[in-house]
């Protein structure tokens, strides 16, 4: 019969769902495995970078269940956010409609490619038996004084009506519509990620199993500086300016004082005839990104007419706004040292301040610098600190403010606390109720969940929903019972995707957010993927809520994923896919043409799974003929098989020994390395092997006992990556079950020994010839062997040779002259 890809898959995937394949239960007897693939927003259909992510996810989950492992392998949906009312804006559907449908066509869309997801797990953050528990999280923060309301100068994006964390403004654009993102002032409620920036940076050496490259981003995000507060004077002022600076040792070259146009002190500090031109240059640079402002190669200021007095030098100086300090970094304060810095170089020459050199780095001048010279030296014109080297001398002056009460050492993280206020209506409402009398005043946890009311008018323009109604605004104080005002903000949807993973393991559970037995047998996660691009958002919210469940008693560990896999991006073309371009290609289209089984196979073996990756169509097409391949070769031997079989003795046979390395090859990649297009190639060499074999397949026990190895070895080791097929031929074979269950082959190194290797050898970097040679062989019997090859020993008349080395299995190098 021919191989007819969705006759079989789909017998198979309705034999799976009606055996209940992918349902498991905590069994202590059995060691778990927790593999994750990052749950996806519906957004309507999956195209193949999703693909991509959940098909080396299911390979994961089913070759460590194949091992017999007891796998956790869930999948949910990341349900609230914009798109949805968005949607809803245009065309009329609530978001809930809009939500739902989308979800059900995604679930068919996913279980049509074959993916083993336990269903009975699944979690969708827009229902409110979930969302209770980010109001319930909410309100233990609150208790822990790890959540706080607060007046700031925020990231605004005008076309999504919304506030934007840090995290969510990428080159000074808004994360989703990619839009400029401006800077407005509000009040928003955060959440005291700061108070874990230590250790969210220290366990980033205990991240062992995680790109080193997601690390470096979080290092770089959190951003720890070392240096001290110094507070100046201002002229005629009781209240000092407190600034923030690495770099302590070049304060007797401050010559002027620069706060972010936003800071607190900057109105108090400006002289009255110099107001109009510092509230414009306010105006202007409030309209600007915070990215904008931090790359822009024009450093504009504006003067505010007062003076500072440096605490240690005494000198008088001048205060200036300018664009290029933020409030974000330090205290919005700065003291500028241009012959030290180049931003304050670049301003100083521009508005024709000083610039004096105080750490000589060698014969530096300071009115003939060209550029600021940040390299460490010798302190010079800095009073008592002349002539210290300037390492030394910053411990010093940071002790000498402190005993002096105008500073201190300290440390700061550019990390700031995480803005979880969105204008929006669809996501968690925030459980707080504001009262005239009593004030801020948290809902009581038996009254939650506070739910989304359903009746609500999208139009568009204005404030949220939620403001505008009259139902959902007006509520009771909790305290005192007087009319009050509820929450209208929602919360920022990385609040629901910081804690999921740990829903999935009792996703019924009405009395607690999870149940404690559950989590602690299922996680941490042992395996999660997802793309890079969460990095310094998702991945750091994450591992920040799992330590403050931690220290809510919640979770014994603070780390909540073991080792992380971050998938390259899916191209086309040279392009990433998108609508705009035409160059989307979607995975039904390919199901239908090839099979969900090719289509998988072919989305594995095109490279690495961490490296990007060129979809071409033709390559789904090899993978289909592929497939064919080894459906004809098992349909031909399938009854042959069944016949007698008899271990063979003695020398091991080729095939036996490509039988075992196979096994060891893909066993090797699926366990550690994970270069599953490695693991494939393998079982397209071992294919070729047996076909091979059949040239001189006599039917002897002994030769039917090897055949057999391989043919079921080879479709084991295909079910992780083609599982449909894989379970067709395991049954063709005389077996009975699903190959989920395993068994996994295994090899035995004897077997997979060689015993002879061809090694090439190298004469002065060239290669001249190759030799083979017993697989146990030393050292001087391969060189003995490389000198004796004709072809090499021409290269070697005359010359004497100067170095020779052995690579083990690899080469063989010999330098001559």
């Amino acid at each position: 019969m021919p191989y007819d890809p969705h006759a079989v898959e789909l017998r198979f995937q309705q034999g799976w769902e009606e055996a209940g394949v992918a349902t498991v239960a905590e069994d202590p007897s059995r060691t778990p495995f927790y593999c994750l693939e990052m749950f996806m927003y519906p957004s309507g259909k999956i195209h193949m970078g999703h693909v991509r992510n959940y098909t080396i996810g299911d390979v994961v989950a089913r070759y460590q269940r194949m091992r017999g492992k007891n796998v956790l392998h869930p999948m949910g949906f990341d349900a609230f956010g914009l798109p949805a009312e968005n949607a809803a804006i245009k065309g009329g559907a609530h978001p809930k409609a809009w939500t739902d449908a989308n979800i059900s066509t995604m679930k068919g869309q996913l279980r049509r490619m074959g993916f083993l997801y336990d269903w009975t797990r699944e979690v969708r953050t827009c229902e409110p038996q979930y969302y209770r528990w980010n109001q319930w999280f909410f309100l233990k923060m609150f208790e822990k004084g790890l959540c706080y309301r607060a007046k700031r100068s925020v990231n605004w994006c005008p076309d999504c009506a919304t506030v934007l964390a840090n995290e969510q403004v990428e080159d000074g654009t808004c994360w989703r519509c990619h839009n400029a993102v401006t800077v407005k002032e509000m009040e928003q409620w955060f959440l005291r990620i700061t108070d874990y920036a230590q250790e969210l940076l220290d366990d980033l050496d205990a991240l062992g199993q995680w790109p080193p490259e997601v690390a470096a981003m979080q290092r770089n995000w959190i951003g720890r500086s070392e240096g001290a507060f110094v507070d100046f004077a201002v002229e005629g002022q009781t209240e000092p300016i407190r600034v923030f600076t690495t770099r302590i040792d070049t304060i007797y070259g401050a010559t002027f004082l620069v706060l972010a146009p936003e800071h607190p002190a900057a109105r108090r500090v400006t002289l009255q005839d110099r107001r109009p031109a510092v509230e414009t240059f306010q105006a202007r640079v409030r309209a600007q990104s915070t990215h904008d402002r931090s790359t822009s190669k024009e450093k504009e200021g504006v003067f505010t007419g007062a003076f500072a007095i440096n605490p240690f030098s005494g000198e008088r100086i001048p205060i200036y706004l300018a664009n290029f300090v933020l409030m974000d970094y330090g205290t919005g304060a700065i003291m500028s040292v241009p012959a030290h810095d180049q931003r304050d170089f670049e301003f100083a020459k521009a508005y024709g301040l000083p610039i004096r050199v105080v750490v000589q780095s060698g014969a530096l001048e300071s009115d003939r610098l060209a550029e600021a010279a940040p390299a460490d030296g010798v302190l010079e014109s800095s009073g008592p600190y002349t002539g210290l080297p300037n390492r030394e001398a910053m411990a010093v002056m940071g002790a000498f403010a402190k005993e002096k009460g105008f500073g201190e050492p300290t440390v700061t993280y550019r990390i700031k606390d995480w803005g979880i206020s969105r204008q929006r209506y669809w996501g968690t409402p925030i459980p707080i109720v504001h009262c005239p009398v009593c004030g801020i005043v948290p809902v009581p946890e038996d009254q939650l969940p506070v739910l989304l009311p359903q009746d609500v008018a999208f139009t568009g323009k204005g404030e949220s929903p939620l403001a505008t109604h009259e139902g959902f605004v007006k509520a009771a104080c909790p305290a005192c019972g007087r009319e009050a005002r509820r929450e209208t903000d929602t919360m920022d949807t990385f609040v629901d995707s910081s804690w999921y993973f740990f829903r999935y393991c009792s996703p019924r559970e009405e009395s607690a957010p999870f149940e404690g037995e559950a989590v602690r047998y299922w996680t941490p996660v042992d395996f999660y993927i997802g793309g890079i691009e969460h990095a310094t958002m998702h991945l750091i919210y994450c591992r920040f809520f799992t330590m403050v469940l931690r220290d809510l008693g919640l979770v014994p560990f603070g780390e909540p994923v073991k080792r992380l896999m971050c998938q390259g991006m899916v191209i086309k073309d040279g392009a990433k896919m998108s609508k705009s371009l035409g160059n989307l290609v979607e995975p039904d289209d390919m199901i239908v043409r090839y099979g969900a089984d090719a289509v998988r196979l072919n989305m594995l073996f095109l490279s690495p799974p961490w490296d990007q990756l060129d979809w071409k169509d033709s390559g789904a097409e090899g993978a289909y003929r592929f497939l064919n391949r080894v459906y004809a070769l098992v349909e031909d031997l399938a009854e042959d098989l069944k016949g007698p079989v008899q271990e063979p003795r003695g020398e091991v046979p080729l095939l036996r020994r490509k039988t075992h390395q196979t096994i060891a090859k893909v066993t090797a990649e699926l366990d550690h390395r994970l270069k599953i297009n490695t693991a494939i190639a393998g079982l397209m060499e071992l294919v070729n092997a047996a076909q091979g074999y059949l040239a001189s397949y006599g039917k002897t026990p002994q030769e039917r006992y090897v055949l057999r190895e391989a043919v079921e070895s080879l479709v084991a080791m295909l079910s992780p990556f083609s599982p449909h097929i894989a379970d067709a031929l395991w049954q063709m074979l005389g077996h009975d079950g699903f190959l989920v269950d395993g068994p996994w082959p295994s090899s035995e190194a004897a077997i997979a020994k060689e015993d002879e290797i061809t090694l090439a050898v190298q004469v002065n970097g060239k290669v001249r010839g190759q030799i083979t040679v017993p697989a146990d062989a030393g050292a001087e019997e391969v060189l003995a062997a490389a000198k004796a090859n004709e072809k090499v020993a021409g290269h070697l008349e005359g010359k004497q040779i100067v170095k020779e080395m052995v690579v083990p299995g690899k080469i063989v190098t010999l330098v001559v002259r």
